[in-house]
């Protein structure tokens, strides 16, 4: 499996998100590859973000701030781009952050979803569209056993159950509008992502890594919950892989994709932490005592037909991802160049180096 740089050579991509933390590391890989990335999305959710330590604009054909929510503005970036696919990452992504802004969380990410579709209708141009979900769309009965891409969908907090509506919107225009247009449209799910650059609020990895530079204890919730942790650059090469076959093989393709780490790597909020713990001891924690708001307690994900159709699988192990993750920060704090080494990680990701 390797994400082939020959088909993205000057092809022209609309991403959204591109600001975030996931959509940085995809719009750097793309303009790598010789794509022509126009970014749409709000200003970088925080300070420091990867957008802008890694240099991420200068990658860009065009860098453009806007709201998914504004279909005109959104439909007329769209059309000036002309773009063969669309990459759609934009999100309330936040779990905690649902619970306190629900009405935000499902205006972005149900209604910013119905205007990126209709902006794709809009736009001839476009051959093949990714929506990005979540594993969280799932109805989630607390199984040990990976959830397939033909489980029912559900969602017991606003961002879960938004993500949940958001698979059911694309589902709605693949059938009624863009499906007879010639238009391959797919989802994506994939787990818990970690790597360098992630600076977000309540969660874990970056809320240890504040810890750390701060030299302050961790404070850790639901340290029995399980989720599917996995790199960043594993699910963004499943996005790469499945826009390709969505591209070359039209709507064989267009369906929802699952992709998660191995069953192995699905390991617990404590595991984690205990693993971090190792690789820095100087580091201090405990168990918040406070009652949290609802989360599922055990979540795995089913990534056979990927593995099977496109073909994709997981590369980096669990270990390998918090190393890279750790490594990458303590590059940060050093003052290193972020944009090459951010670079050099996914050079050796998509060549099965570890």
């Amino acid at each position: 499996m390797v994400v082939n740089s020959d088909f993205w050579q000057n092809k022209k991509v609309f991403l959204t998100g591109h600001t975030g933390f996931k959509g940085s590391w995809l719009a750097l890989w793309l303009h790598s590859m010789g794509a022509k990335v126009t970014g749409y999305a709000l200003q970088p959710p925080t300070e420091p973000n990867l957008f802008t330590v890694a240099g991420i604009e200068q990658s860009l054909e065009q860098h453009i701030i806007g709201d998914i929510r504004n279909a005109e503005q959104l439909k007329l970036a769209m059309q000036a781009a002309q773009p063969d696919i669309v990459l759609h990452l934009a999100a309330q992504a936040l779990v905690r952050y649902s619970y306190a802004q629900p009405i935000e969380t499902y205006s972005v990410n149900v209604m910013g979803t119905v205007c990126l579709l209709e902006a794709v209708r809009a736009t001839p141009s476009v051959k093949a569209v990714v929506n990005v979900t979540t594993d969280k769309c799932y109805e989630n009965r607390e199984w040990h056993w990976g959830y397939r891409e033909n489980e029912a969908l559900g969602g017991f907090d606003p961002y879960s159950s938004s993500k949940g509506c958001a698979e059911l919107v694309t589902a709605a225009y693949r059938q009624s509008f863009l499906q007879t247009a010639g238009v391959a449209l797919a989802s994506a799910r994939a787990g818990n992502v970690i790597g360098g650059g992630d600076w977000a609020e309540d969660r874990l990895i970056p809320d240890f890594l504040r810890a750390l530079d701060a030299n302050e204890s961790l404070n850790i919730r639901s340290p029995e919950a399980t989720r599917p942790w996995q790199h960043v650059l594993e699910p963004l090469s499943g996005y790469l892989l499945l826009a390709e076959r969505l591209f070359t093989d039209g709507v064989a393709f267009a369906e929802a994709w699952n992709f998660g780490p191995l069953d192995e790597d699905a390991r617990s909020v404590r595991w984690i932490v205990e693993q971090l713990a190792e690789l820095r001891p100087d580091l201090n924690w405990q168990c918040d005592s406070v009652p949290q708001a609802h989360e599922a307690h055990y979540l795995k994900l089913d990534s056979s037909k990927a593995g099977q159709r496109l073909p994709w699988q997981s590369r980096w192990r669990l270990a390998t991802a918090l190393q890279k993750t750790l490594t990458w920060h303590e590059a940060w704090r050093e003052g290193q160049d972020i944009q090459a080494l951010t670079l050099a990680q996914i050079q050796d990701y998509n060549h099965g180096t570890i």
